[in-house]
């Protein structure tokens, strides 16, 4: 399929916080309806009576708009989180989560999985806006746990708490069919990642 020819963008105009949430409600309608690879501006202008230039003016293009739809729809950001234990901020990571929501984002990560590895735009776009600034704030999070003497400096498991948290994520829908809710993440933390921290 042909890459949506870039518009030119003008000068931003500010749009309130409740019809910026609406216009990503309708991306991520749209995304769990018809893949990434389908989506368009189009089609994103139509669904939100929006036209494509204004969308262009807020979002430089189609990636940017799925990944910031992506960081708007999480429960919670981890740089908002900081509960004074190591335990109270990972579990805070999960204690929001509703179940019913937490089933159509795991079915939407999946979607976008092959999109992911097989469009750069897309791939920089969510390792900027959703991916990077997540991972900096868990790191924060790690080093004020090592800071108040929680957490070994030298664990060795440290650098692998993201990669615990979606593992577990994403294999309870491969291996029991299930897909992840607050009891079992919270379950998970405690019985994986928290030993393996040595807490």
């Amino acid at each position: 399929m042909p890459a949506e020819t870039p518009k030119p963008t003008g000068r931003r105009t500010r749009l309130t916080p409740e019809r910026e949430a609406e216009l990503y409600e309708a991306v991520l309608a749209l995304l769990r309806e018809v893949g990434y690879d389908a989506l368009t501006m189009d089609a994103v202008a139509a669904r939100t009576h929006s036209s494509k230039a204004t969308l262009y003016r807020q979002w430089k293009g189609k990636p940017e708009l799925v990944a910031r739809a992506l960081r708007h729809n999480k429960p919670v950001s981890l740089a908002d989180i900081d509960t004074g234990t190591v335990r109270g901020d990972l579990q805070a990571m999960v204690c929001r989560a509703d179940t019913e929501r937490m089933a159509k984002d795991a079915a939407l990560m999946r979607g976008l999985g092959h999109a992911v590895h097989s469009n750069a735009e897309l791939h920089r776009a969510l390792r900027d806006v959703l991916v990077e600034p997540e991972m900096a704030a868990l790191d924060a999070m790690l080093r004020r746990a090592v800071g108040r003497g929680e957490l070994a400096a030298d664990n060795p498991a440290i650098p692998f708490v993201a990669h615990m948290m979606i593992g577990g994520f994403f294999a309870r829908p491969l291996i029991e069919d299930r897909a992840p809710d607050a009891d079992y993440l919270s379950h998970y933390i405690d019985a994986v990642i928290l030993p393996a921290l040595g807490v």
